[in-house]
């Protein structure tokens, strides 16, 4: 006589579901981790160096323009730092300039956007903040980026040392800063931001750079913040600097073959 089989309990079957709901979390989790660490990255890579490559462009028209223009003058030569023109003010979310740094790859550049939202972060790269000052202009030029997902901008900020130069390229001209120090300071540590680095209040005198991100990386525990403070400047028609004529031209390049 044949033996009927026996069903299995309410306990095993609820043991059963509740392995495959962890089952099925696991899975969830995994693919969210992969989304932030992957997907996020390739998204705003593409985003960043299509707006990247259309600003180029706009500014290799003008440069085109201004050298007919002063063809002849002397007007090519570089400035002193202290004598380079300030970057008009933008509307907030609107690109005004393209950050070089070489020390994070020869072919690293980002689209500069007014703003330091989500929507900028995320997507474009580096967002100005608005309160600060605009590339050659007396005070702090302030600016922020994720150091991780989203394009990782400044994954590489801790390794700036002696002798490193940030680049920025606005309607105005190509910016050299030469990097000064990095510290690691509290997300309420706002004086960073101030005219004078840490002094609230103070006149400024110098045209200063301040790079911020998180610390440390996958943390939003702290704030990684380096300094760097404007060296020279030279216009647009003069072309860019050497450490990055490479790298301007080969986006140049992809931006004129629809790339």
């Amino acid at each position: 006589m044949r033996e009927t089989a026996k069903k299995p309990s309410g306990r095993l079957r609820a043991v059963g579901v509740l392995g495959e709901l962890i089952l099925t979390a696991g899975i969830l989790v995994l693919l969210f981790v992969a989304w932030e660490l992957w997907y996020t990255n390739l998204s705003a890579a593409r985003t960043s160096a299509a707006v990247t490559q259309n600003i180029q462009a706009q500014f290799a028209r003008e440069a085109a323009q201004d050298s007919a223009g002063d063809a002849g003058s002397s007007s090519t030569a570089a400035r002193p730092a202290d004598q380079a023109p300030a970057t008009v003010l933008h509307l907030q979310g609107q690109t005004f300039g393209v950050m070089y740094v070489p020390k994070f790859g020869q072919e690293w550049s980002r689209p500069i956007t007014d703003g330091v939202g989500s929507e900028v972060l995320n997507e474009l790269g580096v967002g100005h903040y608005p309160s600060t000052a605009m590339p050659g202009e007396v005070g702090n030029f302030a600016v922020a980026a994720h150091r991780q997902t989203h394009g990782q901008a400044f994954w590489d900020i801790d390794k700036l040392t002696d002798g490193d130069r940030i680049y920025v390229q606005t309607d105005q001209g190509y910016y050299t800063y030469r990097w000064t120090r990095t510290d690691v300071v509290s997300p309420q540590a706002s004086e960073v931001l101030a005219a004078v680095p840490y002094e609230p209040g103070q006149q400024a005198s110098k045209n200063v750079l301040t790079m911020t991100t998180c610390h440390p990386p996958y943390s939003t525990e702290m704030r990684m913040v380096a300094f760097a403070e404007l060296e020279s400047w030279q216009p647009l028609s003069a072309g860019a600097p050497a450490a990055i004529v490479e790298t301007v031209e080969a986006s140049l390049s992809a931006s004129a073959g629809g790339g």
